[in-house]
């Protein structure tokens, strides 16, 4: 039996685990990815991206190849409710959404909370073709047909038994990435049991099909709710002309041949003889459950494999993008010597408090849609203790080793613009500044390594946090807004977060604020490294005096 070599192996390549490839590269980390089906799933499953995931891709610069694949309705109208399609001549309203979809602009304009505001509807297999030739481009293998089957962990690795059409072989790793979905093997090899009610809803089944309906009716929305009797579920446009997706609940024993698909669409639709193409139909279930520890040794769940939740919100994929985006900057950084093995426990301490919130709120959106789709049930959400879809993808806060003072309180679970205000914890707010005449967002500045951006009034930090950097050896960028160099058009946005004129706050790699100071210490080069030594878990690096008083 051959062994391979990698720095990391990825156990599952669906999409969260191609995106984890895709980061990981981005970082210059080689990874193996193995799934065990045949190619990239067919199946549209989710299609809804938060303005958060968006942002990832344009990091590693895909927002644009991303954009392609997404749809947008051209009359703005995302959602509506009607028993059947042909019935939308002439339904009322219900569940109409213009201009303010919850992931897009609900708390106010996308463009003022993101440099990358969700363009429309993006099928997760349109995704999925987009992530497989980055993940390679960035150095990553993806093995189809192959299937992780056993792994045995020491102190120094992961040693993994994989089946393919080859056979059996081994590979080592310095650390294994567990992608592999809700029946994860990787979390049953572990014995890693989970939280949650479980399966919370009927048994569904998600029907793939082609057919024209531009004679039905010639503006559909992005989702079309249907309440017939015969065929209640879902029906979704995927490319606005031909290719869709219908969500209908199904009986338990009920069978689903195509004769029987077919007669679904057509009763959902509305049209006794429509012409369709079956193309494929899964049966699911909304389920809840989060793993009781993302993290085994050197072994990581993320996405599916970590936490599943009800569709309602888009919460999932979203948040499984956002797990292997947190966990890759923290591989890469240790992988680097960068960063002490500590610095990766965080990724427990951060994801898994963010799943079980998400969990939850997408569970109160099951049980009632309302508080999802209607931007003006305020009231009705703060009765119910849910928050507003951007506080969900955007709003939570990270407390960890790997932020200092950070906390995970919500001072409101409706206001994002007042969540994202510079807090150790918290995505740093986007502002487009003018950095050498060009506009330039404060995310775009941090470009995937830890960042500091001072206030105006205090130039020292330019020299303190190099200086700092180089006695910890991690890189740092350093920017000081209000200066020449990078203008501040709105001259509030060092205010806005909390540091004054003369204060200072670091940001990480992957864009959430580490330490914020409003005030320039004695000795900043001290401060910035002692910070850094901290939150990278380097803390051999301290400061000698500091050292000193920790002991």
């Amino acid at each position: 039996m051959g062994e391979t070599q990698v720095p990391v192996l990825i156990a599952g390549g669906g999409t969260v685990g191609l995106a984890m490839a895709v980061f990981l590269g981005h970082h210059g980390v080689r990874a193996l990815v193995v799934e065990r089906r045949e190619g990239l799933s067919d199946h549209p499953r989710a299609t809804g991206l938060s303005g958060r995931t968006l942002e990832l891709m344009r990091e590693v610069g895909l927002q644009q190849a991303v954009e392609k694949e997404c749809f947008v309705p051209a009359d703005r109208i995302w959602r509506r409710t009607v028993r059947t399609l042909a019935e939308l001549r002439t339904a009322p309203g219900e569940f109409t959404v213009p201009e303010t979809h919850p992931m897009l602009a609900a708390g106010g304009p996308s463009d003022l909370l993101t440099p990358a505001p969700v363009p429309g509807s993006c099928p997760q297999d349109h995704l999925d073709a987009v992530l497989l030739p980055a993940a390679a481009e960035r150095g990553a293998t993806v093995t189809f047909g192959t299937e992780l089957t056993g792994l045995r962990q020491d102190a120094d690795g992961v040693t993994a038994t994989v089946c393919g059409p080859a056979g059996e072989r081994r590979v080592r790793a310095d650390y294994l990435v567990a992608a592999d979905g809700v029946g994860s093997t990787v979390r049953g090899l572990l014995g890693i049991g989970s939280d949650g009610p479980g399966q919370v809803g009927r048994r569904t089944l998600n029907i793939l099909f082609r057919a024209d309906l531009s004679a039905v009716v010639p503006h559909v929305p992005v989702l079309t709710d249907i309440t017939h009797p015969d065929a209640a579920g879902r029906l979704a446009t995927l490319d606005g002309q031909r290719r869709w997706a219908l969500h209908v609940i199904v009986g338990d024993g009920e069978g689903y041949d195509e004769e029987r698909c077919r007669s679904l669409i057509r009763t959902a639709v509305g049209v006794p003889d429509l012409d369709v193409e079956v193309l494929n139909a899964l049966p699911w279930r909304p389920t809840a459950r989060v793993a009781r520890r993302f993290q085994d040794g050197r072994v990581f769940l993320v996405g599916d494999a970590a936490h599943t939740v009800p569709p309602q919100g888009a919460f999932g994929l979203n948040s499984g993008i956002a797990d292997a985006h947190n966990l890759a900057w923290k591989l890469a950084a240790v992988l680097r010597d960068q960063a002490g093995a500590t610095l990766l426990d965080s990724y427990d301490a951060e994801r898994r408090p963010v799943a079980v919130f998400t969990m939850e709120q997408a569970l109160l959106r099951h049980h009632n849609p309302k508080l999802h789709w209607n931007p003006n049930a305020v009231a009705e959400r703060a009765a119910a203790g849910a928050a507003s879809a951007p506080v969900v993808h955007l709003g939570y806060r990270y407390a960890s080793s790997a932020v200092v003072g950070g906390s995970r309180d919500l001072p409101s679970l409706e206001d994002i613009t007042g969540l994202l205000d510079g807090t150790p914890g918290s995505r740093i707010p986007h502002r487009w500044l003018r950095l050498n005449g060009a506009d330039a967002s404060t995310l775009d500045l941090i470009g995937s390594r830890f960042t500091l951006f001072a206030g105006p009034a205090a130039p020292g930090w330019t020299e303190a946090a190099p200086a700092a950097a180089a006695r910890v050896g991690v890189p740092v960028n350093v920017h000081r807004v209000g200066s020449a160099d990078l203008a501040d058009p709105s001259g509030t946005w060092h205010e806005d977060v909390g540091i004054g004129a003369r204060g200072a706050l670091l940001a990480r790699p992957d864009g959430f604020v580490a330490w914020r100071t409003d005030t320039y210490p004695a000795d900043a080069a001290e401060a910035v490294q002692a910070v850094l030594a901290q939150v990278t878990g380097r803390t051999a690096m301290l400061p000698q005096r500091l050292a000193t008083a920790s002991r």
